[in-house]
């Protein structure tokens, strides 16, 4: 989605320049953010106009003035937060991910701009996110869906192959595989070079599976495709799309009988780092690395052990063999 600048005012247009040429951020964030900080400013336009909520959705915001924005409280953020919750359903998960958007504005309007004298958002409180452990397949479900692709060397499968390989082996986020280009990959060193979050570089090792599978996916590729860098191609010989990586991935699933659980391209991210820290026994610190995870307690989620390794912790208790004295 391209932005249309043109309709908006002044300070949101500088807030679009400074997310992209200061902060870096990817273009998808920074378009996230942009649609996240609209709908604030037209829900905050249709109440000081005096409108109703109902219309926030179609609200010019060309003429959202500085005082509007200075007359902003905690009170106003926590009526917005209603909005979301009551009249859009966002739950509290979607509705923490679009104050993160309006946070990010306010403060680059106290701190970096200083269009404003205090941030309204200093003090806001958000709605509690329950934490449930990450869905993954097991060991015994990853070696069914990688068969699943075994019969056939089509192209296209050898692609989807690889792609699910990859996946289950590195953990990699969807649009980090989707723009991966044939040149961040290194056989002779065994590793590739990712684009993360906020655009920022690692390098993952590719072990012997990742290795084959690249290899034989690359020898099976059409020449000269209409994109030459990008590693994975769709049909049209264009770099593929995210929403093509997620049906290979539905279809994969569904051959291998494990269709309708909710499972995702980022359920196989999920397995990777559970199937590493659970049999490969790789530390939080080495898997915050892989993962491109900025904190180590988002890894954290990753050591929920299985139901084999919380019995056999019971059973190692040195009391486990007491019994009562008849």
């Amino acid at each position: 989605m391209e932005i249309d600048r043109s309709q908006n005012p002044m300070f949101l247009n500088d807030y679009l320049t400074y997310l992209d040429v200061i902060r870096g951020k990817a273009k998808r964030t920074v378009t996230e953010y942009y649609q996240d900080t609209v709908l604030f400013l037209r829900w905050l336009h249709c109440i000081n106009c005096g409108l109703p909520v109902s219309e926030a959705g179609e609200m010019e915001i060309d003429d959202v003035t500085d005082d509007e924005l200075r007359a902003v409280t905690v009170s106003v953020l926590y009526d917005y937060i209603r909005y979301l919750r009551d009249v859009r359903g966002n739950t509290p998960r979607s509705v923490s991910r679009r104050m993160s958007a309006v946070r990010s504005l306010f403060r680059y309007l106290t701190k970096t701009k200083g269009m404003l004298s205090a941030d309204p958002c200093q003090n806001l409180e958000l709605p509690t996110v329950k934490k449930n452990l990450p869905r993954f397949l097991t060991l015994e479900e990853s070696q069914r869906v990688l068969e699943s692709a075994e019969s056939e060397k089509t192209h296209d499968m050898l692609r989807d192959y690889c792609i699910v390989t990859l996946f289950l082996n590195c953990g990699f986020r969807l649009a980090e595989l989707v723009g991966m280009n044939v040149g961040d990959v290194d056989f002779f060193n065994r590793q590739i070079r990712v684009l993360g979050k906020g655009s920022k570089e690692r390098i993952v090792y590719l072990n012997d599976a990742c290795l084959a599978a690249l290899q034989e996916y690359l020898q099976s590729r059409e020449n000269p495709p209409q994109e030459p860098n990008a590693l994975f191609l769709s049909r049209n010989h264009r770099r593929i799309s995210r929403r093509r990586v997620q049906q290979i991935v539905e279809n994969m699933l569904t051959a291998s009988g494990l269709a309708g659980r909710g499972l995702s391209t980022h359920k196989l991210r999920h397995t990777a780092a559970t199937l590493m820290y659970q049999h490969g026994h790789v530390d939080t610190l080495t898997l915050k690395d892989i993962l491109g995870h900025q904190s180590i307690a988002t890894t954290e989620i990753y050591t929920h052990l299985s139901s084999e390794q919380r019995q056999d912790a019971i059973d190692s208790n040195p009391l486990a063999g007491e019994h009562r004295k008849k």
